[in-house]
């Protein structure tokens, strides 16, 4: 989302890093880098949370956001935006677009940034958000070089989209900017992938001291290089700050808006930040035989709640219904045992219980370590364990395994 510069964002094909200095109008009908670099994992690395904003409360978290006024001059949009239409309830963050006269403009929308109160250097930054596909409107989760406050120019500050789309498209566009060696020019890539915007979908990046990876709902579509430098890149190693805001008409969705769909709404269930760094490296092969605790995204450990009710993964502390014996379960699986009775997937057909006496399929399991120090543990039906993040009792219903789904091993 240009917020100081007209620009193209084209989606790419290619999945090397490409350096260009055209800047024009984004083209949505170039061929898009759907598929991802097969030497990529394809599913998002777990981490440890270290920023969120859940919006389960009543208004606006102004310890996290700035809520900015104003149009912002920029790309020839059309809307004003002012506090009145970014609003929290039910646990979701609204951003209304209106069709109402504001400050000259024609429409009043909403922009939030973490600008000034908080800026990452690397990470997993994610977002659940459903977007309003109307004619004319131009939704976006994205980040800026905290730089930029401080005197560097847009783009030698860089910028990191993690989510753009336009008017009724189910085109999702992920894109990188940047200045080129020996001055302030423009110069950009990206890619695209498609899903169906009216529903809540998972936008992210990975971000490390080698490349930008987007994902959607934790599918890998396209990775940018910054690896050393590379082309300039070295305003990806610096903090960024995060916003999210729906602008109404210009360059890149047009200005022929369909003013009889206004009201319209970009929802925000939450925003996460994790912290990738970890450096703990689990056992190649299962630890057979020891007592193990495992920690779950949410930085709880897991109980077998001693074989009373449903498993949960929701203790500050572990003791003994929250340490488990690893067992050979023969033909390269492992059971886990707790208080004397082992750990069961129930196939996946209601929540994972401590309660079985004996070890047979629904009790066997794959031990996967994962690149960042963790496992994840697939059962016999083919399905991961998932944490649910502490929010529910534990199942093993996922086809694919991201951060609810990796434990980290006696920490």
């Amino acid at each position: 989302m240009k917020s100081f510069l007209i620009s193209a964002k084209g989606a790419l094909i290619v999945m090397a890093l490409l350096v260009f200095t055209a800047s024009c109008k984004k083209d949505l009908n170039k061929s898009a880098a759907s598929k991802a670099d097969p030497t990529q994992v394809s599913t998002p690395r777990a981490g440890t949370l270290i920023w969120s904003d859940e919006f389960n409360g009543s208004s606006v978290n102004t310890a996290n956001w700035n809520i900015e006024n104003g149009n912002p001059n920029v790309n020839n949009e059309k809307e004003y935006y002012q506090s009145a239409n970014a609003t929290v309830g039910g646990g979701l963050l609204t951003i209304t677009a209106r069709q109402q006269s504001v400050g000259g403009q024609p429409y009043t929308s909403a922009k939030l940034t973490t600008a000034g109160k908080f800026a990452p250097t690397y990470g997993r930054i994610e977002a659940s958000i459903k977007l309003p596909a109307v004619q004319g409107t131009w939704p976006a989760f994205w980040m800026l070089g905290a730089s930029i406050n401080n005197g560097t120019p847009w783009p030698s500050c860089g910028e990191i989209d993690i989510m753009e789309q336009v008017n009724t498209s189910n085109t999702i566009l992920g894109t990188m900017h940047w200045a080129v060696a020996g001055g302030n020019q423009h110069t950009q890539y990206g890619g695209s992938t498609t899903t169906s915007p009216t529903g809540f979908h998972t936008y992210a990046v990975e971000w490390d001291t080698n490349s930008i990876r987007w994902y959607v709902d934790n599918t890998l579509y396209v990775t940018g290089n910054i690896a050393n430098n590379i082309n300039n890149t070295g305003a990806f190693h610096n903090p960024f700050f995060i916003i999210l805001n729906l602008a109404i008409g210009g360059d890149l969705p047009g200005n022929n808006i369909d003013n009889g769909s206004l009201p319209c709404n970009m929802q925000v269930d939450y925003v996460r930040v994790y912290d990738l760094s970890g450096t703990s490296t689990p056992p190649s092969n299962p630890p057979i035989g020891q007592n193990i605790t495992l920690k779950g995204f949410n930085n709880q450990y897991v109980s077998s709640e001693n074989g009373t009710q449903a498993m949960n993964c929701n203790r500050p502390t572990a003791s003994t219904w929250e340490t488990f014996t690893v067992v050979d379960a023969g033909g390269g699986k492992v059971a886990l045992q707790s208080m004397g009775k082992y750990v069961s997937s129930e196939n996946g057909t209601q929540a994972i219980t401590c309660n079985r006496t004996t070890v047979s399929d629904w009790e066997k399991f794959d031990w996967i370590p994962t690149s960042d120090g963790k496992v994840t543990l697939r059962g016999n039906n083919g399905d991961f364990i998932s944490s649910e993040n502490g929010t529910q009792p534990m199942t093993c219903t996922r086809t694919t395994a991201s951060g609810w789904e990796a434990f980290a091993i006696n920490q």
